[in-house]
Parts: structure tokens; sequence; C-alpha cells
């Protein structure tokens, strides 16, 4: 699958993420997310998974750690690992994460 501009794609709610879902198989899933300026992920536990962050910033919370996320910052994160985000500005990230 290739995708000229993922940020064309993505859907922003009132309520948080509209996360869509790119591609998925009995391993991974890959969906694409945008945040309002403002708008927050509570923290919770995860599988394994990689965050691309495609335009905006924010802040990532990975085990009490605060990480600055922008465009072009990556963050990769174990399975079972706390994570939450606070978008600054309008944030959109593409995450791909093991499911199984």
């Amino acid at each position: 699958m290739r995708i000229e501009d993922l940020t064309k794609n993505v859907n922003f709610g009132t309520q948080g993420t509209q996360p869509q879902t790119f591609a998925e198989d009995e391993h991974l899933k890959v969906i694409l997310a945008g945040l309002e300026a403002g708008q927050t992920i509570p923290v919770h536990p995860e599988g394994s998974s990689v965050y691309y962050f495609l335009e905006g910033s924010g802040r990532m919370h990975v085990d009490g750690t605060v990480i600055a996320v922008t465009k072009g910052v990556t963050v990769i994160m174990p399975k079972g690992a706390k994570r939450g985000l606070e978008a600054d500005t309008r944030l959109v990230f593409l995450a791909a994460a093991a499911t199984a």
C-alpha cells in the first residue's frame, strides 16, 4: 500500500481521536489519528507500538516520562508501557502496534 499524503486522510473528532485503520493482520495494526489542540488520550497500558508524528506538537507520557513530540519524531514503546498523549497544536500521528 502506498499513500501520498497521510495528513489529508486524518479525521478529527470533537471528543478526541477518530482513528482510521490502514492495515491489520494477526500480527500488526496500523492506524492514523489526530487530536485538536488541547485534546488528550489518557494514560493507559498497551502492547508494543511505534508512533510517528506527521504534524503538530504535543507531549507523550510514557511510564512517567514526558516526551516532546513534533513533526518527524518517532516514539517506540515496549509492551505494557503506560502511555498518553496531549496535543498543544493540531497533532497528526501514525501508530503501528503489535496485535499478537
